[in-house]
């Protein structure tokens, strides 16, 4: 089954590790998808910034193009991957070995993929 990883991270809490442990848990995270590349359905995507976004929402005269994300969540999205393992169970044993969950605000959403559409037939 497919399951994507949605890499996230709180900003406002990068500032509490230092330099040169962060560059250690960097390189880590390219042994890391070395490490799980058989398990790996695509390549993935380190995401830009929340300040190069830009939201299109519902507005009450159709579509509304805004500036930036449009929630005012603390943890941002930086990436993402897609897996394809047996189970949940196999998706969070994988999970548990990010590198970056050693940093403070970190965490990985872990979502299966809907890949049959036939109930939506007919």
């Amino acid at each position: 089954m497919k399951y994507v990883l949605m890499y996230t991270s709180r900003p406002d809490l990068a500032g509490e590790t230092d330099t040169e442990a962060a560059q250690a848990i960097y390189k880590r995270v390219y042994e890391w998808f070395g490490e799980n590349a058989g398990v790996m359905a695509d390549s993935g995507a380190e995401l830009l910034g929340v300040e190069t976004a830009t939201t299109v929402k519902h507005g009450s005269d159709g579509a509304v193009v805004v500036d930036g994300p449009f929630n005012e969540a603390k943890e941002v999205i930086g990436g993402f991957s897609v897996i394809d393992v047996a189970d949940m169970d196999a998706a969070i044993a994988v999970v548990k070995s990010w590198p970056m969950l050693d940093l403070p605000g970190v965490a990985v959403e872990i979502r299966p993929m809907v890949e049959d559409y036939s109930h939506m037939e007919g």
